[in-house]
């Protein structure tokens, strides 16, 4: 068994007209571990993230490299292979959960879907593994939260529950895109926390893409910073936003410093 659970080699992402969006990216994930993708919008983050998870937007495709998960080259699936590995191994969170979100369905019953579809439960143990797992995502009294619908919950709360529905049938991977940036500052670090707890107390792989930078040093192993859709700068987390040696990298470090973004426990030394 490879050793990462995600591998991309020279991934080249262009439009339809033949634009180049990625040009030749290349990282592992660690089984077990949390990387992280950081960099300005346009840099090519999502959408190498996309490129793991199948979802490309039309007029956006992969024209060279691998993807491979596990074993598998995801390049290579059918879209009914993708959609049974999406929700089964690989979970997603997204910037904007209300729009992953049906408004006319109770959240309660859009989770045990996923449960019945998906997992292959019945209808009474989808019940009680959903409740179980708004729970396990912080949310006090699930049975109020599990009937009520989109709009009548707040952004925090909707994010813990499209979290609850991406780990709901043990996915292997969770690649959480932006999943924070909507949020204030103290929900945002609840948040981070339920990610932590899930990825401890599950065993999780995730890739983690956000534009800021204390928010991955808080979550992340290893980080690789990408500018014009490549990558500038890769390694450990702590080290590479310490000591950064592209000047890109401590441009980005520089800016979180000034707004008072870097980690109040962690703070990041003066980039040289």
């Amino acid at each position: 068994m490879s050793e990462n659970l995600v591998t991309i080699r020279d991934l080249v992402i262009e439009t339809a007209a033949g634009t180049e969006l990625v040009h030749g990216v290349s990282l592992d994930v660690p089984r077990g571990t949390a990387v992280g993708i950081v960099g300005e919008s346009g840099s090519g983050k999502s959408l190498t993230c996309r490129a793991i998870l199948g979802s490309l937007d039309e007029g956006v495709g992969i024209r060279s490299g691998s993807v491979t998960f596990g074993d598998t080259d995801l390049t290579s699936l059918s879209s009914r292979e993708w959609r049974l590995l999406w929700g089964a191994e690989i979970g997603s969170v997204f910037q904007d959960p209300a729009s992953y979100l049906n408004p006319s369905i109770r959240v309660g019953a859009q989770l045990e879907e996923s449960l019945r579809f998906v997992g292959g439960l019945g209808k009474r143990d989808a019940r009680l593994r959903a409740l179980g797992l708004l729970h396990s995502v912080g949310l006090r009294n699930p049975e109020r939260v599990s009937r009520q619908r989109v709009s009548e919950l707040s952004g925090g709360m909707l994010q813990r529950i499209l979290i609850a529905i991406a780990i709901s049938n043990n996915p292997q991977l969770l690649i959480a895109d932006e999943p924070t940036t909507a949020l204030d500052v103290t929900v945002q670090a609840e948040v981070l926390d339920v990610l932590r707890e899930l990825r401890e107390n599950r065993g999780l792989t995730m890739v983690f893409v956000s534009h800021d930078l204390a928010v991955v040093a808080q979550v992340c192993d290893y980080v690789y910073v990408f500018r014009e859709g490549v990558v500038v700068e890769e390694g450990p987390t702590r080290e590479v936003f310490a000591a950064p040696s592209h000047p890109y990298t401590a441009e980005l470090v520089t800016h979180a410093r000034e707004f008072g973004h870097t980690p109040a426990d962690e703070p990041l030394q003066e980039a040289s």
